[in-house]
């Protein structure tokens, strides 16, 4: 690739689909499309399909639009060998030719592997319902052994005594197999899986800071380039901030303070790949890991010469990659899932270009990345990283769908955090890279926060502290016992309520839970318990009452009130996750600050709309 280094000759990637999925199922494109990409490329895969009407019930001409079930590759220029699977030597030639391919040219293949069933979908349905005509034939024709012994015989290869000792051996060798199952089955009984046991708080004690010393070093380098490289004039001013910032040391934004983290998690010796549709420059111009030579792009707009300057650092001892992903979310967080369970010791993290994008990765969320350690023990350290916040954007440019990601939290399956400030971002980053604990990790990163002062990191930050779950209330040192209500948030609304005009009320104070799953109860008890005099508690959230983190945290965080009220202050539940016009967005956005403040008594009722 571009810069990676891989030999395609250590593995051959053999994919398997039914002939039905491969036109029908839309990641099939979407992981045909990655075969050629640099930082995604595997040299070449082999695809299978196994067309054997394996959709059962539904003819051919109504699964697909084209003659053949393989047809969705030609859009792709990869070769289609089409074999009967019936023709034993054919099929070995077919395998043959494909390696063979694959070995020249580094690219993907496809063989129709054209059969069919004996069974039903499975060995309990019975498929003459639907294709009476067709399970006849099959029942009546001959098995593909059978039908190759035949051939042999009539060659005079082997016998009919040779191929009855064959079978019976054969047959012998999958029985025992069998039972070797059925022992280890019963062997390990009833008992629960030891991957499977929770940990209390999800917090392992690591060290996460990083020496100012060599934070100024690491910083340095990250704003070098060749002398011969011109980076773009409007670019200059922003990189030469961050040079400042840390000189001064405060100001260090957002996806600075990101660059540090990964740049001091590779000197610490662990792989960093970052993927995503605006990973190299960040969606909102934030991050600019890989800088172009705007004299050459002049007159060469898609070859330009490029320089990435995180992957030249004098004490790295571990490699880099950073890359833009094509439009795709469910083939790449796939992607992204399966190099992060081959490849434990790196830090794997994917960027969403806005939180809601994660919807079309959906599946790959809910069937291995919540669940595939309690299903076959996978280990992943994987982040996603999704733009979260309610800026007036709209429905689709909002919400990441937090409660989603809750509603899958169980048995100490990952992480889910919503840091509010730069330098616990830092520190969040710098633990999932080195915690032995692998579990993978959600962030809701902030799109209007990436350039705040609020938000901004400070080089002492970075240096001596640590991620913390939960931020108390600062301002309220000195009149704890003064505090009536406490506020609590999380992520970008967080600084809406501390920087509004009701911040000057004395009888509230203000906290923030930046790590969701595993609920850090310990802590959150301790913030509630340091003001004595409380009468109400209340979650403040953008998100509408049925979406955002409320249905998730209510019970958790009632528990530690012991009779101090519980309330809530946000927008209504909805069907959309937010409003579609900024003018209703401002107006919406206002009450719920303002209200966040006052009483429950004083606040508006909201309407019952569910």
């Amino acid at each position: 690739g571009r810069d990676a280094k891989y030999d395609p000759s250590l593995a051959v990637p053999v994919v398997v689909h039914g002939d039905a999925a491969f036109p029908g199922q839309g990641v099939v494109a979407e992981t045909l499309n990655l075969n050629g990409l640099d930082g995604f490329t595997t040299g070449g895969t082999i695809h299978i399909i196994a067309n054997n009407q394996i959709g059962f019930t539904t003819d051919p001409q109504d699964s697909r639009s084209t003659r053949y079930a393989s047809d969705l590759a030609k859009g792709f220029d990869i070769p289609i060998i089409h074999v009967n699977a019936d023709d034993v030597e054919v099929c070995i030639a077919a395998v043959r030719l494909a390696v063979a391919f694959r070995n020249k040219f580094h690219r993907d293949i496809v063989i129709d592997l054209v059969g069919y069933r004996r069974h039903g979908h499975n060995e309990a349905d019975e498929p003459a319902y639907t294709q009476p005509v067709m399970t006849k034939t099959i029942k009546d024709h001959p098995r593909p052994y059978q039908v190759y012994a035949k051939q042999l015989i009539h060659e005079g290869v082997v016998t009919e005594a040779d191929v009855a000792t064959m079978e019976e051996s054969i047959n012998a060798e999958f029985a025992e197999a069998r039972q070797k199952v059925i022992a280890l089955v019963a062997a390990q009984g009833d008992q629960s899986s030891p991957h499977q046991s929770p940990t209390k708080s999800g917090v392992s004690t690591i060290t996460t800071s990083v020496p100012a010393d060599k934070l100024r070093s690491l910083n340095e380098q990250l704003l070098s380039w060749p002398s011969d490289f011109t980076v773009h004039a409007k670019l200059i001013p922003q990189l030469e901030k961050r040079r400042e910032a840390v000189n001064e040391g405060k100001g260090i934004l957002w996806g600075h303070a990101e660059q540090l983290a990964l740049a001091s998690l590779l000197t610490d010796g662990v792989p960093v790949r970052l993927t995503g549709q605006d990973a190299e420059r960040g969606t909102f111009s934030q991050r600019h890991l890989r800088l172009h030579d705007v004299s050459e792009q002049q007159w060469m707009p898609f070859t330009g010469t490029t320089y990435t300057p995180i992957k030249h650092l004098q004490d790295a001892q571990a490699s880099f990659e950073v890359f833009n992903s094509p439009l795709s979310e469910a083939a790449v967080i796939g992607f992204e899932y399966g190099y992060s369970t081959l490849a434990p010791e790196a830090l794997v993290m994917w960027e969403a270009q806005y939180g809601d994008f994660a919807n079309g990765g959906q599946i790959m969320v809910d069937q291995f990345i919540s669940s595939g350690r309690a299903k076959w023990g996978e280990r992943s350290r994987l982040v996603m990283l999704l733009p979260h916040g309610y800026e007036g954007n709209g429905p689709e440019h909002s919400s990441a769908r937090i409660e989603r990601f809750l509603q899958a939290c169980a048995e100490d399956n990952m992480r889910v955090a919503n840091p509010s400030t730069a330098d616990n971002y830092f520190h969040l980053l710098r633990r999932q890279g080195l915690s032995s604990e692998l579990r993978p990790l959600i962030i809701f990163t902030p799109k209007s926060l990436l350039r705040s002062p609020a938000a901004a990191a400070t080089l002492d930050g970075l240096a001596t502290g640590e991620f913390q779950t939960v931020i108390d209330d600062a301002a309220a040192e000195g009149r704890r016992d003064k505090v009536k209500r406490l506020l609590i948030c999380s992520g970008k609304v967080s600084h809406d309520l501390l920087s509004a005009a009701g911040r000057a009320n004395e009888e509230v104070a203000i906290a923030r839970l930046e790590l969701f799953y595993p609920f850090p109860k310990e802590r959150m008890a301790a913030v509630i318990a340091a003001y004595p005099n409380l009468e109400e508690v209340t979650w403040v959230q953008e998100e509408p009452r049925n979406m955002g983190a409320w249905t998730f945290l209510r019970r958790r965080i009632d528990s530690l009130l012991h009779g101090i009220s519980l309330g809530y202050c946000g927008r209504s539940s909805r069907s959309s996750p937010a409003e579609g016009y900024p003018q209703t967005h401002k107006v919406e956005q206002e009450r719920i600050i303002r209200e966040a403040f006052l009483p429950a008594s004083e606040r508006t009722p909201l309407p019952d709309t569910e």
